[in-house]
């Protein structure tokens, strides 16, 4: 089966944290024998504004770590009719260009025989409702959402046809334990100031109990305003800019601990859903205190997977207790990798993808998980 992925960049993570799972759903379908092609724009914010921070240097390297991940760059001028003319599915993540999900839609409509794919892991669509609502859906075979409330949301609205749940996951090949060269100490959060989405939330879950605690570590993230860093130059914790996703592994090697602080929409509007950090830190075996969020498909479990603060006060005292607890430290460790491994890494996901396109996927597609489902 050949898979094209439009997405809004796969070689660059500059606040695009969707980029680890999108790579490693692609890594997972290759190791079983499928074939694909991510198509990005030229002009993309996180590409340009990477290439802007950080030079070409992590263009090549992505290149150099991810050989067998063939991307193509498109601008005004592309022929994306050439592009998807093989194509056995096409998935078009949601930052995609609306005149590029038109287009496809159209070439859907009028013959094109591949299952074409909307993908959403964002809360554009109780945030910025015009922005998914005047898409052109109505020719996609298949929606994929990121939770199940989110799944709730597009029937609600009739944005699709056929809306299935699939979350994140973790790419295990990358994310995994690696050992220290000494003690792991202090906290990282890893995650993008944005735009005032957690401002507050910030203060309360990571500022203010590392200023009681008087715990160090270290920040990673951008679209820090000024005023941010100034506030976290006045606590223990050092702030280091943007960290490329593939490096997040041996940063929570050199740490004790981290914490997850989600986005309001995500709370208010729709729970259930983590961000690819939650994923991330279990999968690496770091131990995670996550701001209030409620797990309303029980992912995890929380008290065994991580600890859940209520508020700061209760932040503060998981964090101290992270400091001194050797066994809670291992406990969590255990349990987290084990929730990962039995149920959320890039395989589980690509199974549930292979499943949903044998079930509901065109002939064509189904066509090409035949010899897949013969060699099981």
């Amino acid at each position: 089966m050949h898979v094209v992925l439009y997405t809004h960049s796969l070689v660059s993570d500059w606040n695009h944290g969707n980029v680890h799972f999108l790579r490693g759903v692609l890594v997972e379908l290759q190791a079983l024998g499928h074939t694909t092609l991510a198509l990005e724009p030229a002009d993309g914010w996180s590409r340009t504004n990477l290439q802007n921070e950080q030079g070409e240097a992590p263009i090549a390297r992505f290149a150099a770590l991810f050989p067998q991940l063939r991307v193509v760059t498109y601008d005004l001028g592309f022929d994306h009719e050439a592009a998807v003319e093989n194509a056995d599915v096409v998935i078009v993540h949601e930052w995609t260009a609306p005149d590029i999900v038109a287009r496809l839609g159209r070439m859907r409509r009028n013959g094109g025989d591949f299952t074409l794919v909307f993908h959403d892991t964002h809360h554009r669509a109780v945030s910025d409702t015009a922005a998914i609502g005047d898409l052109l859906l109505q020719d996609y075979d298949i929606v994929l959402a990121f939770g199940e409330t989110l799944r709730e949301r597009y029937l609600q609205r009739g944005w699709g046809r056929q809306v299935f749940t699939w979350h994140e996951a973790a790419d295990t090949r990358l994310f995994r334990p690696l050992s220290s060269p000494a003690t792991p100490a202090g906290l990282i959060w890893i995650g993008n100031w944005g735009d005032d989405e957690r401002t507050r939330e910030l203060t309360e879950f990571l500022i203010e109990p590392c200023r009681r605690l008087a715990l160090g570590g270290t920040v990673h993230g951008v679209r820090y305003p000024e005023e941010a860093q100034r506030v976290l130059a006045a606590t223990p914790l050092l702030y280091r800019g943007w960290i490329a996703n593939v490096d997040v592994r041996a940063a929570f090697a050199c740490h004790r601990m981290t914490v997850h602080v989600p986005r309001r929409p995500y709370v208010e509007a729709l729970p259930g859903i983590p961000t690819i950090r939650v994923f991330e830190a279990l999968a690496c075996g770091i131990p995670l205190v996550c701001a209030p969020w409620r797990d309303t498909e029980g992912l995890f479990s929380a008290g065994e997977d991580y600890l859940l603060a209520r508020d700061g006060a209760d932040m503060t005292r998981h964090l101290r207790d992270l400091q001194h607890d050797a066994n809670l430290v291992r406990g969590l460790r255990e349990n987290g990798l084990e929730r990962i491994r039995t149920r959320h890494t890039c395989a589980h996901r690509v199974d549930d993808l292979l499943a949903i396109l044998a079930e509901r996927g065109t002939t064509r597609a189904r066509r090409g998980l035949k010899p897949l489902e013969a060699t099981s």
